[in-house]
């Protein structure tokens, strides 16, 4: 039986403003380790497959588990603008894996600018729609690569087909 090897289709390119990081501290308790961080979300655009733009308000709720490693879960609400879903909503939950050197992860920290293609910056992004015909973003699995700058993320998510 030969089974299809998967590809990626890309979908949309985001760009998210956010604020400077809130250090909330080393986190104790059953299951827990590392130090909490949560970078504010003010906004920002998508484009690609949907077009509109990355509302205020959420956030990326990180936990830092080492110098050079992040477990990241940001959670933020797109509005479309698109003329097929017109004020049509996706809340995205995005689950990553950020990690590079010591003197890269702490540039970062300190809002320095680093090259992207140094961090290890990979997602799997999931999705609520408000709109029956977005309802193939739930229906099918993505990944994702980011790249973190001093006021902004950006990141490409694929679908999985």
């Amino acid at each position: 039986m030969h089974l299809p090897a998967p590809s990626l289709e890309p979908v949309v390119h985001l760009t998210v403003r956010v604020a400077a990081p809130i250090e909330a501290g080393d986190i104790t308790g059953l299951n827990s380790r590392g130090r909490r961080r949560i970078i504010p979300i003010t906004g920002g655009t998508v484009s690609g497959t949907l077009n509109g733009r990355v509302l205020p308000g959420g956030a990326d709720f990180q936990l830092v588990v080492s110098e050079t490693c992040a477990d990241l879960d940001a959670r933020y609400l797109l509005q479309l603008d698109d003329p097929e879903w017109p004020g049509a909503h996706v809340f995205v939950q995005n689950r990553a894996l950020r990690r590079g050197s010591a003197e890269d992860i702490a540039k970062l920290v300190r809002g320095e600018p680093v090259d992207p293609a140094a961090i290890y910056f990979r997602c799997a992004p999931t999705f609520e729609v408000s709109h029956p015909a977005l309802a193939w973003m739930t229906q099918s699995l993505f990944i994702g690569t980011g790249a973190r700058f001093p006021d902004r993320v950006e990141m490409r998510f694929f679908r999985v087909v």
